[in-house]
């Protein structure tokens, strides 16, 4: 099964998804490679787009924008597998389980980054898009079962590992998002 058809078995039925994910034996490498980055970078030149909505907005500062967009996930995705195997080395033991570590936070890294374009393509500031990004626990619940975590641990995991999913990628771009000169 394709990268492509990954992403939408596990957004459109999670628990159905990780078991294919998980099946597919799918190298992490090659959806960094050939999904999370090239999405990164549609990210990024959907900055662009409200250019075309709003005739104030500049230039430059669509290419800033786009530049933390991509350096936000790009950062989160090295920050959030860090994170997340200091707090469960048991996730990591093995080769295996890193690459099911990794697959795991890619695909619902890859599931926010999907949103966030969604959201650019669209003129209004406020977008019921990010409503969507409730759906993410739900993701990252469905996909203990594949990372082998333990029941007693499971609703810690899924608290911790939503909340860096979530969490880590609003606070760097706040934080990225002061170097944008305006």
């Amino acid at each position: 099964m394709s990268i492509w058809k990954n992403i939408f078995c596990v957004i459109t039925s999670p628990k159905y998804g990780w078991e294919v994910i998980n099946d597919s034996n799918i190298p992490a490498g090659k959806v960094l490679y050939s999904a999370y980055l090239p999405l990164l970078c549609v990210l990024g030149l959907t900055c662009f787009v409200p250019m075309i909505y709003d005739r104030t907005i500049s230039f430059s500062s669509s290419l800033m924008t786009g530049i933390v967009m991509f350096s936000t996930y790009l950062i989160s995705y090295y920050a959030i597998t860090y994170l997340l195997s200091g707090f469960y080395p048991e996730l990591v033991k093995t080769q295996g389980a890193a690459a099911r570590l990794d697959d795991f936070i890619l695909f619902n890294l890859i599931f926010l980054v999907l949103l966030m374009i969604v959201r650019n393509l669209l003129p209004s500031d406020f977008t019921p898009v990010l409503f969507l990004m409730i759906y993410l626990p739900w993701m990252v619940y469905r996909g203990t079962d594949n990372l082998f975590v333990k029941k007693e641990k499971v609703p810690r995991f899924v608290v911790i590992s939503s909340a860096l999913l979530l969490g880590l990628p609003m606070v760097l771009k706040l934080i990225l998002d002061l170097f944008i000169i305006k």
